[in-house]
């Protein structure tokens, strides 16, 4: 397996930069994945690393293959293949043990939308263990202690969301899967979300997003897709507007 290095300061040497390196297993390793749906490709050969607690950004137009290979990290699809490690972890094999440490916003929000918010959330923290307290503090955090009760059929678009958020923080995951969180947000409401899926969650993020020039604002690392195949891959500011552009196109 790859590793990462990393420099970090070293201990007993007051008043120097003293340093050494640390070899660290990425959060995220990929070789030649692919996934078919019948005869149409989805994803053709993606290769990707991604370092522990660092973004990566994965951009396309529609239908370029960014939700199925967010799938396939949650363990919700399996390649059909080439190799996924995940947290340590080799997909399919690995997949229970990933649950447990992965955080899903996807384009369902993975609620009951007969129950109200904080049954939800409750079911969801009973079904891991958490204390309820958790659910309190995620209600306030994202702004919707004050309809906790409602049923989420009758919530709109964006309080959706925001409980979306907090089912998939809930256990506190060491590595966030979102695709398109920010979806049906106000920008107030966005603001609530930072500290829970933005830069500061001290998570290994992916996320795609509608909004390409705030994903790169946000992202360490990009995968640029077309067609299922890696168009680009390489740091934010290596991505041309040509570049950009011919993801769209």
């Amino acid at each position: 397996m790859a590793v990462v290095t990393k420099r970090i300061g070293t201990p007993g040497f007051p008043g120097t930069l003293g340093t050494r390196l640390v070899a660290e297993t990425p959060a995220i390793e990929l070789r030649g994945l692919s996934r078919h749906f019948g005869e149409r490709v989805a994803l053709r050969d993606v290769s990707v690393q991604v370092a522990a607690r660092t973004t990566l950004a994965v951009l396309g137009r529609n239908g370029a293959g960014k939700s199925t290979l967010l799938r396939i990290l949650a363990t919700l699809l399996r390649p059909h293949s080439g190799e996924a490690i995940v947290l340590g972890e080799r997909l399919p094999r690995g997949a229970f043990s990933i649950r447990a440490k992965v955080g899903f916003v996807g384009h369902e929000p993975l609620l009951y939308r007969d129950l109200d918010g904080r049954e939800n959330l409750r079911y969801h923290a009973r079904l891991r263990g958490i204390e309820l307290h958790r659910v309190e503090e995620l209600l306030a955090a994202v702004g919707m202690d004050g309809r906790a009760e409602d049923p989420v059929r009758l919530l709109s678009q964006g309080m959706v969301q925001r409980l979306a958020v907090c089912r998939a923080v809930l256990h506190e995951p060491q590595l966030l899967l979102l695709d398109e969180p920010r979806a049906n947000l106000d920008p107030a409401a966005s603001e609530l979300l930072e500290p829970l899926i933005g830069r500061t969650a001290r998570a290994t993020r992916v996320l795609t997003s509608h909004d390409p020039r705030a994903a790169l604002a946000e992202a360490d690392l990009v995968l640029g897709l077309k067609d299922g195949r890696v168009a680009f891959l390489g740091e934010p500011g290596r991505l041309t507007g040509a570049s950009l552009r011919s993801l769209y196109a």
